[in-house]
């Protein structure tokens, strides 16, 4: 009589977060930071058609990194639940923290009861009247979230990419300044399918390779605004 196969729910869950994570690792990053003018969310991104940035409602942008089509059900999925609460209550009741909470539960039980985990990581962001109501959730793959300030950097190289961050964000960032910081802190990390260490400097990033958007903070209703690759030559290549 043959054995059953088991395995710990300790192990599984490790075997999951570690698919998860090299999944997620593969992709390109993608930056989020305040500015004076809202939120800026920068990707590195060549395809003109998939995009990693979007808007969610009225004030509420979301960014994600890892498998496409995963993040975009995720994503369908917030812009069906925000329409449903700002139509059925008040346009007032969709928050980015409501969002995350909604996208954390998801998440939370994908992870734990569906045999693959989603290989995804995602950002919420709220842009508020003034920058102290600006909110900034990140959500890993297994439904934790972060109250992130200042900045987050999440996919590929984070590490690195956060220890750059780290050093030159400050608050009072223009846009045009945040812009750069963006994409020097993407050029800071190897290239998707390099080996580590591979890159002999920080790389250079076209604007054609960037998907960028801003949270406005000042626009009347419907904040999210796409910066086009005509706009931002001058400041990447400034």
């Amino acid at each position: 009589m043959s054995m059953p196969f088991y395995v710990s729910p300790e192990q599984l869950i490790k075997d999951k977060a570690d698919y998860a994570r090299k999944g997620i690792a593969r992709g390109r990053s993608v930056v989020v930071l305040q500015v004076v003018e809202g939120i800026l969310l920068v990707a590195e991104n060549p395809s003109r058609a998939l995009h990693k940035i979007s808007e969610i409602y009225d004030r509420v942008g979301f960014a994600a990194v890892g498998k496409y089509n995963e993040f975009e059900n995720l994503r369908v999925a917030g812009v069906r639940l925000a329409d449903m609460r700002g139509y059925a209550y008040d346009r007032r009741d969709v928050t980015g923290r409501s969002l995350a909470n909604a996208y954390a539960q998801t998440l939370g039980t994908i992870f734990t009861e569906a045999a693959k985990p989603y290989e995804v990581e995602l950002v919420v962001a709220e842009v508020g009247i003034e920058p102290a109501g600006d909110q900034i959730y990140r959500l890993t793959f297994d439904g934790s979230v972060a109250d992130e300030h200042g900045f987050v950097a999440m996919g590929g190289a984070t590490e690195t990419i956060s220890t750059h961050l780290a050093e030159h964000w400050r608050e009072g960032l223009s846009l045009e300044e945040g812009i750069r910081l963006a994409v020097a802190a993407l050029a800071t990390a190897a290239p998707p399918g390099s080996a580590p260490g591979q890159a002999d400097g920080p790389r250079s990033i076209p604007a054609t390779h960037l998907e960028v958007a801003v949270l406005q903070r000042d626009r009347p209703r419907r904040t999210f605004r796409r910066i086009p690759a005509d706009q931002l030559r001058g400041l990447v290549d400034a």
